[in-house]
């Protein structure tokens, strides 16, 4: 009896598990197809009115690895003409300190004018920050950076919300196995993806519209 009902235990955790591969390789295929043709390299970026920069870990006040190649890719797009404003979007109360000020505070002192950065604080996961770029800031085009693996479900996600959004991505000086450990995660953040832009939840934080990237819209 008991290795019956082992035999059972078992062949229930292994069609879970296959379940789980299931949901998320179709994940996988809607957000490659959802992003295919709009993601770049910085060098081939096309231009938009506004670069979008994903927020992430801050270590001491100043931007992690992750964070600091997505500042990068954004300064030289800046830089370069092909984005007239930043919107740095993140967590500005993060476990690992305020990335907005991070952010803004790196692109400065790189000589970027601070008008041309809108902090969004409210940003908290990347479906909330592209659903508030479309809904608190008006976005109707932008560039998105975020690390290869993440960019098809950021392009994905603000393409799902309304947002002519192209991404591009930026390199790492992580470790492989923060580099694994992340590429696992983002397989499994897919499907939630696709459940959020399926109920077209609210972001945890709305706020009202606001007008800080309006001569920067109009002028793309």
């Amino acid at each position: 009896m008991e290795r019956r009902a082992i035999r059972r235990l078992i062949g229930a955790g292994a069609g879970l598990v296959a379940l789980v591969g299931l949901v998320v390789a179709a994940a996988t295929v809607w957000t490659s197809r959802e992003a295919s043709g709009h993601v770049y390299d910085v060098d081939d970026s096309p231009a938009a009115p506004v670069v979008i920069v994903l927020g992430t870990q801050v270590r001491d006040g100043k931007p992690g690895e992750y964070l600091t190649g997505r500042l990068d890719v954004a300064l030289q797009l800046l830089q370069d003409g092909r984005a007239g404003s930043a919107l740095v979007s993140g967590d500005g109360a993060g476990r690992s300190g305020d990335e907005i000020a991070a952010m803004t505070k790196y692109l400065v002192e790189r000589g970027i004018d601070p008008d041309r950065i809108v902090g969004d604080p409210y940003g908290l996961d990347t479906y909330d920050t592209c659903t508030r770029a479309a809904h608190t800031y008006g976005v109707t085009k932008a560039l998105i950076v975020t690390q290869a693996f993440h960019v098809p479900r950021a392009v994905a996600l603000c393409r799902g919300v309304g947002i002519d959004a192209d991404g591009v991505a930026a390199e790492c000086d992580c470790s492989t196995i923060t580099m694994a450990r992340n590429t696992v995660r983002e397989s499994l953040a897919r499907p939630k993806a696709i459940l959020d832009l399926l109920s077209g939840r609210d972001p945890v934080v709305v706020s009202e519209p606001v007008d800080a990237l309006g001569k920067s819209l109009v002028e793309g």
